[in-house]
């Protein structure tokens, strides 16, 4: 019967001694853990302020793509304007003045609708 008692408290002791090791085993890991959440988390306010620094010269980048795609728009028009105000006809193809600045006219447009196209 005492060995049973023995064994009993011996079992008790161990389960108490195993729970007290595994309750404190992650107690000191905490610091630890804290750390690397406020160095991840620095980082991830890093990605933030960088992205939030880029998007000036995004904005830039897109003004400049918009004035260029404005000018280009212009051109087109301007071009389409002077191509379609000289008229000729098939009594003009003598005069090699006319017919020049039609020609004129065609490539300006043609140039100017290669633009559009490349935007």
């Amino acid at each position: 019967m005492q060995t049973q008692h023995y064994r009993t408290a011996w079992q008790s002791t161990v389960v108490l001694f195993m729970s007290w090791l595994l309750a404190g085993c992650g107690i000191n890991n905490i610091p630890q853990y804290d750390e690397q959440v406020k160095s991840a988390w620095s980082q991830v306010e890093n990605q933030y302020q960088r992205r939030a620094d880029l998007i000036p010269n995004l904005v830039e980048t897109v003004k400049g793509y918009a004035r260029q795609e404005q000018d280009t728009l212009t051109a087109v028009t301007e071009a389409r304007s002077r191509a379609t105000s000289i008229q000729i006809s098939a009594d003009d193809l003598d005069d090699p003045e006319k017919l020049q600045r039609f020609q004129q006219a065609q490539n300006q447009l043609t140039g100017a609708l290669s633009r559009l196209m490349a935007v």
